[in-house]
C-alpha cells in the first residue's frame, strides 16, 4: 500500500492550528483548547496576525475564508476583501509611485492615500463569528489586543523588511518599523504600532464602529488629501458568501475533492488538477515531474503580500483564513495607529478600469479537502501574491501522495515567473536544474529559501505544518 493509502492517511484531521507566526498560532490553539470553534480560533488568528505580522496583513485588509461545517458537510466560501472606493462623493486623485524589491527585483508600486481600498477585515471576522462561533467575542480580540503591545519581530520579516522599507518606513511607519537610532527592526526586537490597542479596545467594544463614527471619520481625514474612500463606501460594504466551488482529484488510494473559492486570478482549483494529473513524481529530483509542473503554472506575476491560518477543532470543523494589506499605503489612522491598505497601489490587481463597490481581484484561495465520503482529508492555505498557486499546489499535491504537512512545506519550491524565467530554491537535482533549461527555461537558484517562495499552512491526518520562510508555527491540540 502507498504511503497516500496507508491508514493514518484516512485517519481524522486532529485538532489544531497553523499560522504565519508564534504569537498568531498560540492564540488559536488556546481558543481550541477552551472549547472553541474552529471559526472562533480562526477569527483569534486573523486578529493577533493584525497586530503580530504587520509587514503583510492588518486591520485595515481583506481576506478570504473557507469553512468546513463537519454537521452539514457544508464547505462555504467568505469573501470579506477589500472593495473599490468610489460610490461617493470622493474621487481618487494619483499614487505616489515608489521601488520595492521582491525575489531580488525592482517592482513598480504606489502608496499614499489614493491606494487605499474599502477593508474588509473588521467586517469578515464579525461575520464569521456571527455565522459558526461559539465563544465570547471579547476573548477572541482580547489576544490581538495583547499583542498590540508588541510582539517579537522575526528573523524572516527582518530579513524582508530592507526590500520594502520605501513601503512599511515612510511617514509614520518610520516609528513601527524603524529602531530609536534610524535603524530598521532586527529579529527580536519588539513590533509596536503606536496607538495601535485603541483600535483593537474599539473593536471588541464597538465592532460596527470600523464602518461608522469617529473611527470611520479618522480614516476618512486620513486619506482626505488625494483618497477616493468615502463615508458612502464604508455604509456600503458588506461580506459576501458563496458555495465553494471545486475539482475531483483521483489518487492512488482513491479520489478526492479539493474545495476553494474558485474565482482567484490565478485559478488554483484548475492548475492543482492540471498538475495532478501531469506531474506525477517528486519534481526536486524527477526531471519530467518538474518540466510538467512548470508548464502547469505557467502564468504572469502579480504583486501583493498576505498571511493565513488554518485551524481544525474536535467537531472536526475547519476554517482556513487568508488577509493581505498589500504593502500598506504609509498612511496611518491617527489615534488609532492603524495602517491602512494600498490594493488599489498594486497595479496587476486593478484589471480594467475600477467599478465602485466591486471586489478587488485576488489570488487568495484558502483550500479544504475532502475524500469521496466527505470527510476532511486536509486544510490548508498560503500567503505571498503570485507565488500562493505555486506555493499551494506544490504542498497540497505532495501532501496528497503521503508526504506530512511540515515537510510538504519545508521541501523546495520553485516558480514559474514570465518571460520563460525559472526561479528555484536550492536542493533541485542537478538533473532536474538541466530538464529545464533543455526544455527552454532560464533558471535562476536562490542561496536559500526565501519569503519570495510563499508562506504555506496547512493541517492533515499526518499532522500540521507552518512555513519557516515566514517564522510559522503549528500547534496539534488534543482533544
Amino acid at each position: 500500500m502507498s504511503a497516500a493509502g496507508s491508514p493514518a492517511a484516512v485517519a481524522p484531521v486532529r485538532p489544531g492550528v497553523a499560522a504565519a507566526h508564534p504569537t498568531t498560532a498560540g492564540a488559536g490553539a488556546n481558543v481550541l483548547r477552551h472549547g472553541g470553534h474552529a471559526v472562533d480560533a480562526a477569527v483569534a488568528m486573523v486578529l493577533v496576525s493584525c497586530a503580530a505580522e504587520t509587514l503583510f496583513t492588518g486591520l485595515s485588509g481583506g481576506g478570504f475564508a473557507v469553512v468546513h461545517d463537519a454537521g452539514t458537510g457544508e464547505t462555504t466560501c467568505v469573501d470579506f476583501f477589500v472593495a473599490v472606493p468610489g460610490l461617493g462623493e470622493r474621487r481618487a486623485g494619483r499614487g505616489v509611485p515608489i521601488e520595492v524589491y521582491l525575489g531580488g527585483h525592482p517592482v513598480p508600486y504606489e502608496i499614499g492615500p489614493a491606494t487605499v481600498a474599502v477593508p474588509g477585515v473588521p467586517a469578515g471576522v464579525r461575520h464569521l463569528w456571527q455565522r459558526w462561533g461559539r465563544t465570547d467575542w471579547a476573548s477572541l480580540v482580547e489576544p490581538a489586543l495583547l499583542a498590540s503591545y508588541g510582539t517579537p519581530f522575526p528573523l524572516t520579516h527582518a530579513q524582508l523588511l530592507p526590500s520594502i522599507t520605501e513601503a512599511m518606513c515612510a511617514g509614520e511607519g518610520a516609528k513601527v518599523f524603524c529602531r530609536p537610532d534610524g535603524t530598521l527592526l532586527q529579529a527580536g526586537d519588539p513590533l509596536v504600532h503606536p496607538e495601535h490597542w485603541r483600535a483593537f479596545e474599539l473593536l471588541k467594544d464597538s465592532p460596527e464602529a470600523f464602518y461608522s463614527g469617529p473611527y470611520a471619520d479618522a480614516v476618512l481625514a486620513a486619506v482626505a488629501d488625494g483618497g477616493g474612500l468615502s463615508a458612502t463606501d464604508l455604509a456600503a460594504y458588506r461580506v459576501r458568501e458563496s458555495p465553494a466551488a471545486e475539482v475531483a482529484l483521483d489518487l492512488p488510494d482513491g479520489r478526492v475533492r479539493a474545495l476553494a473559492r474558485g474565482d482567484d486570478m490565478d485559478d488554483v482549483l484548475a492548475t492543482l488538477a492540471s498538475a495532478a494529473r501531469t506531474s506525477h513524481g517528486d519534481p526536486v529530483t524527477d526531471p519530467a515531474a518538474a518540466c510538467a509542473l512548470v508548464e502547469a503554472l505557467r502564468a504572469h506575476p502579480r504583486l501583493s503580500d498576505t498571511t493565513n491560518v488554518c485551524a481544525v477543532d474536535a467537531d472536526g470543523n475547519a476554517c482556513v483564513a487568508t488577509t493581505s494589506l498589500g504593502l500598506g499605503s504609509s498612511v496611518y489612522v491617527p489615534g488609532y495607529g492603524v495602517h491602512l491598505n494600498s490594493m488599489l497601489g498594486e497595479g496587476e490587481l486593478v484589471r480594467g478600469e475600477p467599478v465602485p463597490g466591486q471586489r478587488v481581484n485576488s489570488m487568495m484561495s484558502p483550500m479544504v479537502v475532502l475524500d469521496d465520503a466527505g470527510r476532511l482529508r486536509l486544510v490548508a492555505g498560503a500567503a505571498g501574491g503570485s507565488r500562493i498557486r505555486p506555493a499551494l499546489v506544490q504542498t497540497v499535491l505532495r501532501m496528497l501522495r503521503g508526504t506530512p504537512p511540515q515537510e510538504a512545506i519545508d521541501r523546495p519550491r520553485l516558480a514559474a515567473l514570465p518571460g520563460g524565467h525559472v526561479r528555484l530554491e536550492p536542493g533541485f537535482s542537478p538533473e532536474v536544474l538541466e530538464a529545464l533549461v533543455a526544455a527552454g527555461s532560464t533558471v535562476f537558484e536562490t542561496e536559500r529559501q526565501l519569503p519570495f517562495f510563499g508562506g504555506v499552512s496547512a493541517i492533515s491526518p499526518l499532522g500540521a505544518g507552518a512555513d519557516p520562510r515566514r517564522s510559522g508555527e503549528w500547534v496539534l491540540v488534543e482533544d
